[in-house]
């Protein structure tokens, strides 16, 4: 673009969805290992915006060490007339698509789960301070939202800065959060969808209702018609919600059609409210990941910085790549924290009588949402670390899903099991499905028409069983 004539790297839509790996970096910042991180946008009034201003504090790329991750935050300040203070969650939102333009630069993720990392090309190139890439986003924002007249933007990598900023950054997220609380779905004629994580995961659209946050818990149903009323041809747009086809599971007509055309085809039916059969396809800049344990019949919750194993033993990253790219696994969702908090949270599959297992930072998080007769029968890392452990607890407890194992009995069907022979890698946890894939490792097993329940199961290719 001619307007990034003065950048030492190319600017473009040809670099969203850009990865870069550890061994082509040159730092990181922000990401799971790092504490304190944040992005946030504020409506400021005009005498109090520098317009065009770049602001650094505390070290420069530059003066990282490479190979490092370190703590991050930015502040994204604007003015205009036709600003105000519900837009800030939109203006925020806007970050994660104008910083991937930038060759060499990987943004993941929102709020306070940024993940970013400069490679050592772009970095070699000269990217190798914050004024070039907040003068990207500065001219990205005043050229694709005139509504914004000035802008001004810093960048914090001192650690006891971050250290102030980031209760006044919570805070202002759970303002907007709680705002969105209390509409329904029933009450609106009009969803939101979002494609701006489309260049990861080209399938994937992002269903926003008043009662389902999008995935990466940056947009609210008040966000996205924030969005689409200023930029109507912008990432976030308006699908209306046409006739209710399935009122318990969350199949509208309209979410149908939104879905199949912005997928070119590739979705053709979302179910808003469970995580089976047709669940809401996933991205990968998700808060938190919903994965179905067989062994006991629950759903599980994991979150972004989770350290080590979940309950069935795999970690967030192994969870979270069964349920990213833009597609529609059985018993594996990902979605925002905030969703959490919604009565239609998996209302469809129980809601958190479904719930078995979740970490306790993000259990104390939710708890004044969690059902009073359930909260303390659902486990956390404390209470059960594998899935036997589970189970005993679930027993103890009398979990809502403990009366299901009693009643339920083997399914007398059966189902056709087709295994590619690939290289495995770590192997899956199998889930049961409707008519749709489950992925397990390399291999790819078909349910049809099929409901299956089992203590164990061994997959095995055919070769191997000719073999014994």
């Amino acid at each position: 673009m001619s307007m990034f004539k003065d950048i030492p790297v190319e600017v473009g839509v040809i670099y969203e969805g850009e990865r870069i790996r550890r061994n082509d970096m040159q730092v990181e910042l922000g990401g799971p290992t790092v504490k304190q991180k944040f992005e946030l946008a504020k409506v400021k009034p005009m005498n109090e915006i520098d317009d065009g201003k770049v602001t650094i504090i505390g070290p420069d790329l530059k003066d990282l060490k490479e190979g490092g991750a370190y703590p991050f935050g930015i502040l994204i300040e604007a003015a205009g007339a036709k600003l105000d203070a519900g837009l800030e969650g939109v203006l925020e939102r806007r970050i994660h698509g104008y910083l991937n333009y930038i060759e060499g630069f990987m943004h993941l993720n929102q709020r306070y789960d940024i993940w970013i990392r400069i490679g050592k090309k772009s970095f070699q190139k000269g990217l190798n301070s914050f004024e070039p890439i907040g003068k990207v986003v500065y001219r990205l924002f005043k050229s694709e939202l005139p509504i914004v007249e000035k802008l001004q933007i810093t960048f914090i990598t001192d650690p006891a800065k971050l250290e102030e900023m980031t209760p006044a950054a919570m805070q202002a997220y759970e303002a907007r959060d709680s705002k969105a609380r209390g509409l329904k779905d029933s009450e609106v004629s009009e969803f939101y969808g979002c494609a701006l994580c489309q260049s990861f995961a080209p399938s994937h659209v992002c269903v926003i209702t008043p009662q389902r946050y999008s995935n990466c818990g940056a947009i609210s149903w008040f966000d996205g018609k924030a969005s689409a009323s200023i930029d109507p041809k912008g990432p976030v747009f308006a699908i209306p919600r046409g006739e209710m086809l399935n009122e318990e599971k969350g199949e509208f007509s309209g979410v149908n059609e939104a879905a199949k055309k912005r997928s070119m085809g590739e979705v053709t039916k979302v179910w808003l409210y469970t995580a089976f059969d047709h669940p809401h396809t996933s991205c990968g800049c998700f808060e938190a990941v919903t994965f179905y344990v067989p062994e006991v019949d629950g759903l599980a919750v994991v979150q972004r910085n989770f350290k080590g194993a979940t309950v069935n033993g795999l970690p967030f990253s192994t969870i979270a790549d069964s349920a990213a790219g833009g597609r529609q696994i059985d018993g594996f969702h990902g979605m925002s924290i905030e969703y959490m908090r919604s009565s239609k949270f998996f209302a469809a599959d129980g809601g958190w009588n479904r719930i078995v297992w979740v970490p306790k930072e993000v259990k104390e998080k939710v708890k004044d949402f969690i059902p009073k007769d359930v909260v303390d029968k659902i486990a956390t890392e404390e209470d059960a670390k594998n899935v036997d452990e589970l189970k005993a607890f679930l027993k103890a407890k009398n979990h809502p899903v403990v009366a299901k194992w009693e009643t339920e009995a083997p399914a007398a069907e059966t189902a056709a099991v087709t295994v590619n022979e690939e290289a495995a890698g770590t192997m899956m946890p199998v889930a049961t499905a409707g008519s749709l894939p489950i992925m397990a490792g390399g291999f790819k097993i078909i349910l049809k028409d099929a409901k299956i329940y089992a203590n164990k199961v061994i997959i095995t290719t055919a070769k191997d069983e000719k073999k014994a």
